[in-house]
């Protein structure tokens, strides 16, 4: 889970390893075949030759001789996949740490990433956080400790606080990082000097800041599924091949999986869910269910919107239309299985019968490792598993009468357009008002239901535009306030 999730019972890490000196080769951005074309090559490259790129600190040539794969298909995913663990965008390609922006910094994404960078300053090195500033004290505290050089929040009023703080870390004559403030910070802060972006907003607010930092050319590290979700051919038709990884628990489990076959070999994309708090229950069971049963996860402590998302599996459909939109797989090509463990984050299965599974305790710096540092891997990142104990690990069909959530979100995936934009932002204003009392726990997605239904079709034949994101996402917002007003006058 991307959105903010931090582990339970897990003990205290290893002290990483040291990094290597030399970085791993890096293949240039490749030019896209279809299934049943050649192998990946760098651009203006023959693709049956070995190809090169130059070193930007010591002006050498790596050469890589790419494995052809059998019958002449091709190593990678199609055009417009957006991940693909063949390829590796690299900005800045060369030796010594990756300069980093964190966005989101203050909360479990960002916090935890920081944690992952403070362990390996070798690899990696923060220029820039942002925070929207609901917690300003460790903002500073953040920007001190990583010697940052901006910091952004988006809350203006709280800048003179920040500023305070900052100058009571900083000593004398020790300059204070630039601060930039308001709602476009994050976005100014993406566009940044940097090698990699990891965007940790969470919401939909967090699709600017994703569109900057890939007209920029940074890599993206891309825990805010909302952005991809909302704004999925936006996204599309900016990211270059490679230029994201997926930092989502699930995607990065896929993503890793993938890494194993051709696109020609895989069968289907198998997502794995916990279940949340109400597995087992049915729809009669959850008529009466209470805010603090929703909260109440068994496996994961989160924010209490995410929370909740996860009680109604709304946060699995997303993953469904999100692992869609990286993989260029068929919604019907991708299963949802209930895995109360969470041990499995996700899985591949391939044509032969082969399944691969991506497993790891529960804990984010896993993925967060993966997305900040691809294609090497950062020793001692999150806890393994001691496999001289017993343990048992479960799969579970999902029921689909108990959770409509995952065959909506399906729905809305194929509708495309502002549609998946219409059911996100429905869904976030039913949570709150669940969480306020003015909907029952069925309540919610039966009014995201009724949004959706009444949004209809997305028209077809035009770009889709920001524009066009933000006017669906408001028409959804104060629709759903109508009908969760209704529904809160009705049960008085």
């Amino acid at each position: 889970m991307s959105d903010s999730p931090a582990p339970r019972g897990h003990g205290p890490e290893a002290p990483s390893a040291p990094r290597r000196h030399a970085r791993a080769p890096i293949l240039e951005p490749a030019a896209h075949g279809s299934d049943g074309g050649t192998p990946f090559a760098a651009p203006g490259a023959d693709p049956s030759t070995s190809s090169t790129r130059a070193d930007a600190r010591h002006g050498e040539s790596t050469h890589l001789t790419p494995q052809g794969p059998p019958s002449g298909r091709t190593t990678g995913l199609p055009a417009r996949t957006l991940a693909d663990p063949h390829l590796v965008y690299d900005p800045l390609p060369g030796d010594g740490p990756k300069d980093v922006v964190i966005l989101g910094s203050t909360g479990s994404i960002g916090t935890q990433a920081i944690d992952l960078v403070l362990r390996n300053p070798d690899r990696f090195r923060v220029t820039g956080l942002s925070a929207n500033g609901g917690r300003v004290a460790l903002l500073a505290e953040q920007a001190h400790r990583l010697k940052a050089r901006t910091v952004a929040v988006a809350r203006e009023d709280v800048v003179p606080q920040l500023r305070e703080a900052l100058s009571g870390l900083y000593g004398t004559g020790e300059p204070l990082p630039e601060i930039l403030a308001g709602p476009e910070a994050a976005t100014q802060l993406a566009a940044s000097d940097a090698h990699t972006v990891l965007n940790g907003i969470t919401g939909s607010i967090g699709l600017a800041p994703t569109l900057a930092a890939l007209e920029a050319g940074r890599t993206l590290a891309l825990a805010n599924k909302e952005s991809l979700i909302v704004g999925g051919p936006l996204v599309k038709a900016l990211a270059k091949p490679g230029q994201i990884i997926p930092v989502d628990s699930e995607h990065a489990a896929l993503f890793q999986a993938l890494a194993s076959g051709t696109r020609a070999d895989v069968r289907k994309l198998v997502v794995t869910a916990s279940g949340g708090p109400f597995r087992g229950r049915t729809k009669a069971d959850l008529a009466q269910v209470s805010v603090e049963d929703a909260l109440a996860h068994p496996t994961w402590a989160m924010g209490p919107v995410i929370t909740i998302n996860s009680a109604t599996l709304v946060n699995k459909g997303l993953e469904v239309i999100e692992a869609h939109l990286l993989y260029d797989i068929p919604f019907d090509r991708i299963e949802v299985v209930v895995h109360p463990q969470s041990y499995v984050h996700s899985m591949v299965e391939f044509t032969d019968g082969s399944t691969i599974a991506q497993a790891t305790p529960p804990d984010m710096r896993g993925p967060i490792a993966i997305g900040l540092g691809w294609p090497e891997r950062v020793p001692d990142a999150a806890p393994a598993f001691d496999w001289s104990k017993a343990s048992t690990w479960e799969f579970f069909p999902l029921d689909n009468d108990a959770f409509p959530s995952v065959n909506l979100a399906r729905h809305v995936g194929q509708l495309a357009g502002t549609a998946p934009a219409v059911f996100n932002a429905a869904n976030e204003e039913c949570v709150e008002a669940f969480r306020a009392g003015a909907l029952p726990f069925n309540g919610i997605m039966e009014t995201v239901t009724r949004v959706v239904d009444e949004h209809g079709t997305p028209r077809g034949g035009t770009s889709l535009t920001v524009a066009d994101v933000l006017e669906a996402e408001t028409w959804a917002r104060t629709r759903a306030r109508e009908l969760t007003a209704q529904t809160a006058e009705a049960r008085a």
